[in-house]
């Protein structure tokens, strides 16, 4: 999945799918920890809970439905 940052005052923000918040496990005014490792940004829960099984595979199954025709040129 490709995302654009955009400009917010002097910042750059990412915004993220509602899908992807949801899996994650986050919430809105929600704290993440950024992680920097080999080029990579890593993002996570600050305070992680349990993610229910059937809760992610619904919410994967709903970004790739959206995201079906991204995910199909990505896999060329």
């Amino acid at each position: 999945m490709l995302k654009r940052l955009r400009k917010v005052g002097n910042s750059s923000a990412l915004l993220l799918d509602k899908p992807i918040v949801e899996l994650l496990g986050l919430e809105e005014n929600g704290r993440v920890q950024l992680t920097v490792e080999g080029g990579s940004l890593i993002v996570t829960p600050a305070n992680p809970r349990p993610v229910d099984k059937a809760r992610l595979e619904a919410s994967l199954d709903r970004v790739v439905a959206h995201r079906r025709a991204a995910l199909r040129k990505l896999a060329e």
